[in-house]
């Protein structure tokens, strides 16, 4: 099945405007198992995802409960749609409660070959602004695969943790996390859907909670340190409720090695910049 020339989106844009209100960040806080920074205070590192989120009407979600394709996406349809990584550039941190706006650009669409059949990548860039200064600036990595048995089972040991924290993600806690990210996707917290059409044993874990949490892990073994910049990938699913470890360990003076795993094998990882 040959794949439709999806080159009209490229430079495609969008704009979102958020007043990062102190209620939702709590409740963001409350859904990932961490403390909330006071109004006026920095927004923790990731934290943005739960933010600059647009609604769709119901008659415009798809059957896997993400709004239909075609509006600011490609419509990619027929395949099942996973976020498999990112880029993320920390310039100075976003402020709770004063108003930001995300500028997105589709910057790259491309079609490539997995062991599990055809992959297509879109690459979205997203520019957080508040005052008129650019917070954050990252690339998002969405990919679209053939239905497909997902792979579930990981072959590559962790290295040896100089820090981690264990995370049991259970039903409550993925459904929190749709919640305040007002994710639709089904994967998260629709059992006999995820089991059923899908193909997995169980409720999948949000790829943005793993990367916020391994993150986060970071920060509370070195407070001392200024994140840089941060790209992460996704190796393979994670499914509820069995723990997972959000680890790493340093690499140098300027550089860490982070990751998850789960039953002794990485699951997603990342690489992270920081200074004193």
């Amino acid at each position: 099945m040959t794949t439709p020339d999806f080159s009209a989106w490229l430079g495609r844009t969008e704009s979102t405007e958020d007043n990062l209100d102190i209620g939702h960040v709590r409740k963001v806080a409350l859904a990932i198992g961490e403390t909330a920074p006071a109004a006026g205070g920095a927004l923790p590192a990731l934290w943005q995802w739960a933010f600059f989120v647009e609604g769709v009407p119901y008659a415009e979600i798809g059957e896997d409960g993400h709004p239909r394709r075609g509006g600011f996406l490609p419509p990619i349809e027929g395949r099942n749609r996973m976020w498999a990584g990112g880029r993320v550039h920390f310039h100075q941190p976003l402020r709770v409660g004063t108003p930001a706006q995300r500028k997105s650009e589709i910057i790259a669409v491309k079609e490539k070959e997995g062991r599990t059949g055809k992959l297509l990548f879109v690459t979205v860039n997203h520019q957080y602004v508040q005052d008129g200064v650019m917070c954050i600036n990252e690339e998002q990595d969405i990919v679209y695969r053939e239905p497909s048995p997902p792979k579930l089972t990981g072959s590559t040991e962790p290295p040896e943790a100089q820090w981690s924290e264990s995370v049991t993600p259970d039903a409550v806690m993925l459904f929190r996390y749709s919640a305040v990210t007002y994710n639709g996707h089904r994967i998260h917290y629709d059992y006999p859907y995820v089991t059923e059409v899908e193909g997995y044993p169980g409720l999948v874990v949000h790829g943005p909670l793993l990367a916020t949490r391994m993150c986060s892990a970071f920060q509370k073994a070195h407070p001392e340190k200024r994140l840089q910049s941060m790209s992460y990938r996704g190796l393979r699913p994670l499914t509820s409720p069995r723990p997972f470890q959000a680890a790493g360990r340093l690499e140098s003076n300027e550089k860490a090695q982070l990751w998850v795993e789960q039953d002794g094998t990485l699951a997603h990882q990342a690489e992270l910049i920081f200074s004193v």
